[in-house]
């Protein structure tokens, strides 16, 4: 994320949160309320040190859908959901799509073609019933890390880099039209 920190603060301030269990270095997650308290530490610690700015949580894969929860109790102005874990454990029917029917706040979602927990077709499907501006910006080849296999980067004479800026072009995107949207 230190990378993706550095990118996005081209468009703005960015503060990291890494979760307990992370830090501890458990592998099983933290229930999700304790989840989304920690995400609503860190948006309020956000806050305080830039208070008069607009709000846009991006997060990756359960940050992303953290994010979602969280919004649904504090105001944010975006969401950007890099690898969004539609499907539990990538099994297709078990999806984690209520929160986002359930969403106000404008949302891209970045997802590669080859991501086990968000086939497109079922987030195509979900997107269409959510009532909030979505919007989805696809990385051909990527997986839930929106990596590309080296042979594919070659065969579109691209670098994993080039993809990294596509993918921050798109977000970029996204962050001015909610701008011009506010004004």
């Amino acid at each position: 994320m230190q990378n993706w920190k550095r990118r996005l603060s081209e468009i703005g301030d960015v503060e990291t949160l890494d979760y307990a269990y992370m830090r501890d270095s458990r592998k099983r997650p933290d229930p999700l309320p304790k989840l989304i308290a920690a995400h609503r530490e860190a948006l309020n610690d956000g806050r305080k040190q830039n208070p008069a700015g607009s709000t846009i949580l991006i997060g990756k894969s359960m940050g992303g859908r953290v994010g979602c929860h969280l919004s649904l109790e504090e105001k944010v102005d975006g969401l950007v959901c890099l690898g969004y874990p539609l499907c539990a454990m990538g099994d297709r029917t078990k999806l984690r799509d209520e929160v986002l029917r359930a969403l106000n706040t404008p949302i891209l979602f970045v997802q590669g073609t080859r991501d086990a927990l968000c086939p497109l077709d079922l987030l195509e499907r979900v997107r269409a019933e959510m009532k909030t501006q979505n919007v989805l910006h696809v990385v051909d080849g990527g997986d839930h890390s929106l990596g590309v296999p080296n042979r594919q980067l070659q065969a579109m004479s691209k670098t994993q880099e080039d993809i990294d800026q596509q993918i921050f072009e798109a977000i970029a995107g996204f962050v001015d039209q909610l701008r011009i949207a506010a004004d």
